[in-house]
């Protein structure tokens, strides 16, 4: 592959890139993979279209993820220059799962067989980067269908099934030889596309909202100020105000974000009994949920605590999927011993994993599933457990920036609720901390910087969802169907690529 066509393939993996949040131009991200499909040659050799690949994943990643490059500038006079490595890494890295699904279908398939198993290799890689090293399922191409009727269709397959509709719609017109037949592989897609449009606007069907409110606080502190000076008593006390305020009818549960308070739970002080005496204008029976750093047995661990009037904690939930190098250093117990892991973390400001995920019992609210931050991007953790009544996440979205980052954690958490069939209610730091109906839909937040707190009442779940109960498998098994008739047409043929 000439040197010189690897920016034009980065520049076309870089517009399909404005389909993610904020944007959503989920047409545009179609519209730039059916001209890839269409540059593809049908002769080339796997390295050939590998290389092609891994540049327009490149250009895709580098500017669906370029919120990664945020939290180096907390501080930039001290981690500012490895920002641009940062995203060139990351991108270049995740491009590799593009490289591979190119040199996948440049050997299985013959002539278009070729853009048919690159659909299929692309959504199959894109599956497995949620699992490989811990998994990173951000920016599938599905995601940009969030916010559209389109997503309905998570109800049955999940972020793979998003994506494999994308990559048809845009694979259509590029399977036509002459220009009759590429305009009817348009129209097919236009027509796909419409269809399930309308049958995705029709599943507005919703239960009534529960009487129960639930109250979200949005302090505000950007993650600079956060712990600088006096300013964690001054959000603290902004909290405790939000949390104090009186509404009508009163909340059966208030929600602070991720680490929220200036202390370790063993270390409180007054701290739990002020939260407590702020609750208690509510009630006897408002319960309060938090999220603080608490340590045991010298290990630290990023937690959400519920405290009841009394003061006193009543449940604990600790984050069991953590960012690697973010919150953790990968292999710490292993290279330092388990002794010296509590250590690592304290020094190395990190945290250790907790026992997986759990369900908190909320009175008459039911049972919710906890998730904090970077945990909602994995469908697998909301089946985990029992089936819950709703899910509860808490973040930290000021580390993203205020870009791209936290909207696309935002739709994802909306995708979560299609695919399960359960509201999903997220209270972020600064923003946007937002109650989510059980197909998705925004029924309240507060936006972007916004500093203040929204009272709704808790929706109603729907009936658990196929994705619900199997998950990925029918996705996968249409994947490996495909690819498996590709490989083994080749193997029949003893064809060799050109």
């Amino acid at each position: 592959m000439a040197w010189v066509a690897f920016p034009a393939y980065g520049g076309l993996g870089a517009v399909m890139a404005a389909g993610q949040a904020p944007l959503g131009w989920w047409w545009v991200t179609i519209a730039a993979l059916a001209v890839l499909f269409c540059l593809l040659p049908l002769q080339a050799t796997p390295r050939n279209w590998s290389w092609r690949l891994w540049a327009a994943g490149t250009g895709y990643f580098a500017a669906s993820l370029f919120w990664i490059v945020e939290p180096f500038f907390i501080e930039p006079e001290r981690h500012g220059w490895m920002a641009p490595f940062a995203l060139v890494l990351m991108a270049g890295g995740m491009a590799l799962f593009w490289a591979a699904a190119g040199w996948l279908a440049a050997w299985a398939g013959h002539g278009r067989g070729r853009l048919v198993a690159l659909v299929a290799a692309l959504v199959a890689l894109e599956l497995g980067r949620g699992w490989i090293f811990t998994g990173f399922p951000w920016a599938m191409l599905g995601h940009v269908l969030v916010g559209t009727p389109l997503m309905q269709l998570a109800a049955w397959g999940g972020a793979g099934a998003l994506s494999l509709l994308v990559l048809v719609v845009a694979l259509l017109p590029a399977l036509g030889q002459t220009g009759l037949q590429r305009a009817g592989g348009l129209l097919a897609g236009l027509a796909l596309v419409a269809g399930l449009w309308v049958w995705g606007g029709g599943e507005s069907d919703l239960p009534p909202a529960q009487n129960h409110v639930i109250r979200l606080a949005q302090p505000n502190a950007p993650q600079a100020e956060k712990w600088q000076g006096d300013n964690p008593q001054r959000f603290f006390n902004r909290l405790l105000d939000q949390t104090a305020a009186p509404a009508s009818p009163a909340p059966a549960l208030i929600v602070w974000p991720e680490t929220a308070v200036p202390f370790f739970l063993e270390h409180a002080g007054d701290g739990l009994a002020m939260m407590a005496e702020a609750t208690h204008a509510h009630g006897p029976e408002t319960l309060l949920g938090f999220g603080v750093q608490r340590y045991e047995d010298g290990r630290y661990f990023n937690s959400l605590a519920v405290l009841d009037i009394t003061a006193q904690v009543t449940q604990i939930y600790d984050k069991h999927h953590l960012v690697p190098f973010g919150e953790y250093v990968p292999l710490s117990e292993f290279l330092l011993g388990s002794g010296m892991a509590g250590f690592a973390a304290q020094v190395l400001q990190g945290y250790s994993p907790g026992p997986g995920p759990a369900l908190l019992d909320m009175g008459p609210l039911g049972h919710a599933l906890p998730l904090i931050c970077y945990e909602s991007i994995f469908p697998r953790h909301l089946r985990g457990t029992d089936r819950p009544d709703w899910v509860l996440q808490i973040t930290n979205d000021a580390w993203f920036g205020e870009m791209t980052g936290p909207f696309q954690h935002l739709a994802q958490a909306r995708l979560r609720a299609v695919e399960q069939g359960l509201p999903v209610l997220r209270a972020a730091n600064t923003g946007v901390s937002a109650v989510i109906d059980a197909r998705g839909g925004i029924v309240a937040q507060l936006g972007l910087g916004e500093t203040g707190f929204l009272d709704a009442p808790l929706p109603t779940a729907l009936p658990a969802t196929l994705y619900a109960r199997v998950g990925d498998v029918p996705v996968w098994v249409a994947l490996l169907a495909v690819l498996g008739a590709m490989v083994a047409l080749r193997l029949r043929s003893g064809a060799r690529p050109a």
